[in-house]
């Protein structure tokens, strides 16, 4: 028992007399994301959406002072998310606290490792979740698109009435997955996809049956999302006469994520304050707030966690509003669908914008055997 205490003893005394408390506060809000910098995906901070301070250099300049412990850094987004609440939280509050009162942000003393955004490339913050869940028909007005205002309100009632439990389908990850300013793809020959702008909720802690009034206990943060959908179904014959969800959800570059994610701390309540919206070629078509949900956040997570555990990584995306090309909005186009050559941006309130510009698939290969996905108008009749 002596040795045990002197030893204990031992420790203390040979800690750097210098050695600081852990910050409990960060100077500044920040997001987290994924950026493409000297050629490798690195995970980095983001201040004032403007600077962006790769993590792993700006760990091992603060760690050159013997007054901060070694802390490994992240090597991935996965990684930050599964430490940020085993104390890597308090040492990314450290480098922000660091390099706002030692002004190493701008002017010459500014350091090495701060970017400007434009000069990196952004990535999808998370490469790649375990899985991504989104709910279906979360708002009122998306329940609802063309309907007069009167049919609208009557809609409206009627699900609150009768709400059930949510809707919830899983959309692929790899592959789906894009960053703000990667192409989306059209489909050689499908013609008719939408658009959908989702906030995305990050998981931070793994859970199962996750009551909704503990939910935000395991959310790590938030991020802008797209549900890219094709409407064009499956062909007739074979097995199946409904809908077809790989079809209408799995294509490549079906799930803009990004540009970052803020973390809960620095966002606030998403059912006070989301507002999201979404623009094709300068024409506001989607624009909604938490309000108009019929399932809220905490509810999607209580439902989601009844079914599979969720795990530091997992998206739960909570659903998009009217505004789709369901309800043909008019644009310069002329279409109730995205068109190649069309500029998509979504944004949400405090988290930012992904933008996107549309392109279409040409060709395929000529040795196919048939048994591909065929063209929308090879089955259907012109719109």
């Amino acid at each position: 028992m002596r040795s045990t205490i002197l030893a204990a003893l031992l420790v203390v005394f040979a800690a750097p007399a210098g050695l600081r408390a852990q910050a409990v506060e960060s100077a500044e809000p920040f997001k987290v994301g994924t950026f493409q910098i000297d050629g490798k995906a690195t995970v980095a901070l983001v201040l004032r959406d403007a600077l962006i301070v790769d993590i792993g250099a700006a760990n091992a300049e603060l760690e050159l002072s013997q007054t901060y412990p070694h802390l490994a850094a992240p090597a991935d987004m996965l990684e930050l998310i599964g430490q940020y609440e085993y104390g890597l939280k308090f040492r990314l509050y450290e480098i922000v606290n660091h390099l706002v009162a030692e002004n190493r942000l701008a002017g010459n003393a500014r350091a090495d490792y701060v970017h400007d955004v434009g000069d990196v490339k952004i990535l999808a913050p998370i490469l790649y979740p375990s899985k991504l869940m989104n709910a279906a028909v979360n708002f009122y007005t998306h329940a609802c698109e063309g309907c007069t205002e009167e049919e609208l309100q009557a809609r409206t009632r009627e699900r609150q009435e009768n709400r059930g439990v949510p809707y919830l389908f899983l959309k692929p990850t790899r592959g789906a997955i894009i960053g703000s300013g990667e192409d989306i793809v059209m489909p050689y020959g499908r013609d008719r996809i939408e658009w959908e702008v989702e906030m995305a909720i990050v998981f931070g802690r793994a859970g199962k049956y996750i009551s909704a009034s503990r939910a935000y206990d395991h959310v790590f943060g938030y991020m802008v999302a797209m549900d890219i959908s094709d409407r064009g179904g499956r062909p007739p014959g074979g097995y199946g006469s409904g809908s077809d969800w790989f079809v209408g959800k799995g294509h490549d570059t079906f799930a803009p994520h990004g540009p970052w994610i803020v973390p809960k701390e620095f966002y606030g309540d998403p059912m006070e304050r989301l507002h999201q919206s979404l623009v094709i070629d300068g024409v506001t078509v989607q624009e909604a707030r938490a309000g108009d949900m019929i399932h809220n956040i905490p509810e999607l997570i209580e439902y989601a966690s009844s079914l599979i555990t969720v795990f530091p990584g997992d998206v739960l995306q909570s659903g998009t509003s009217g505004g789709t090309g369901a309800g043909r909005v008019e644009r310069a186009t002329g279409s109730g669908y995205l068109q190649a050559g069309e500029t998509i941006s979504a944004s949400i309130e405090g988290i930012g914008t992904l933008t996107h510009s549309v392109i279409v698939e040409e060709s395929v290969p000529a040795d196919l055997s048939g048994a591909q996905l065929p063209p929308v108008e090879s089955y259907r009749r012109p719109r």
